[in-house]
């Protein structure tokens, strides 16, 4: 798009910059996203000790709850409102029912049986919905560009994520360091034999903490359905990131969830615009493309390397 009264060269130069920042905005959408997943599932690997593979069935539920309470009242709140619930809901169940069980187990007992709850929320939700995808559209009042300091049109709805995002990352912060169940949740993640010991009831703790990951999850799957399609299975490829983050912040930490999503989020974007541009400075633009584009999807798993060399617990994990 040629720009009125402007050389050709300040054009091109311009154009780069507004596509650049597109995409880092993108990327911390992206890593929000991200967050909203990986928050919940620190808290329940650092707080219980426990390996949950089905977090990720979590994040489906949220995203199905949202689209059939859309799909049925017009409502985004509303949709939104569901899947919190529901995702909390399932969480908190599956943490009284198998969860529970399984606290004394060794990880690959741990490893197996929520395996086998991925199958179970997989099956369940296609006997529910069917194999069709379902479509949760962006409301009226969320869609849309915005103008953003410098003429750079953006979708009001990503910005929206990333806002959403951050305000849950603050009460977050707030709720861990500021409250008493936050202290609970601290304590039991330091010593759970002590805290027991003191009156504190652990087994409704850790069905809280459940919960609330799951919820968080759930919400996480309904924000990513108004972009993305909700299908059965869905939730699988975000839990894989979602371990690639906590092991790069440190396993437990909310701080290091944040921090390790926006550089999973960002590692990840920038990685798929700028690597193919890079190998098209020495190489042929279809032999660029292809390298560059492996490369890019390969990058966070090398990010998550390079941090591990470096410091084996993760940006923000405590020292052995």
């Amino acid at each position: 798009m040629a720009l009125p009264g402007k050389p050709l060269g300040e054009q091109n130069k311009l154009m780069t910059t507004i596509l650049l920042i597109e995409q880092v905005l993108n990327g911390l959408q992206f890593g929000v996203m991200l967050f909203l997943t990986a928050a919940g599932l620190t808290l329940v690997f650092g707080v219980m000790g426990l390996i949950n593979l089905a977090h990720g069935s979590l994040f489906m539920v949220g995203a199905f709850a949202a689209a059939a309470v859309a799909g049925a009242t017009g409502s985004f709140i509303l949709a939104l409102a569901a899947s919190l619930a529901a995702a909390a809901a399932a969480g908190a169940l599956v943490e009284m029912l198998v969860i529970r069980r399984l606290y004394s187990r060794d990880h690959l007992d741990q490893v197996l049986a929520t395996f086998a709850l991925i199958l179970i929320f997989s099956e369940g939700t296609r006997w529910l919905f069917g194999s069709f995808p379902l479509y949760l559209n962006i409301p009226t009042w969320l869609s849309g560009p915005v103008t953003l300091p410098g003429g750079i049109q953006y979708p009001l709805y990503r910005l929206t994520i990333i806002a959403i995002g951050l305000v849950i990352a603050g009460g977050l912060f707030l709720l861990i360091s500021r409250t008493r169940l936050g202290i609970r949740i601290r304590a039991g993640e330091s010593d759970r034999e002590m805290i027991a010991a003191l009156g504190v009831d652990i087994s409704k703790l850790y069905t809280i903490v459940f919960a609330l990951g799951a919820a968080l999850a759930g919400l996480a799957g309904a924000l990513v359905g108004a972009i993305q399609s909700v299908q059965v299975g869905m939730g699988e490829p975000v839990l894989i990131l979602a371990f690639v983050v906590i092991v790069i912040g440190g396993i437990g930490l909310v701080k290091g969830a944040l921090i390790g999503s926006i550089l999973v989020g960002l590692t990840d974007t920038l990685g798929r615009i700028l690597l193919p541009e890079v190998f098209k400075l020495f190489l042929d633009p279809s032999t660029a493309t292809s390298i560059g584009a492996s490369l890019a999807t390969m990058s966070i798993y090398i990010l998550m390397a390079a941090v591990l060399v470096v410091k084996p617990t993760g940006l923000f994990g405590a020292k052995a």
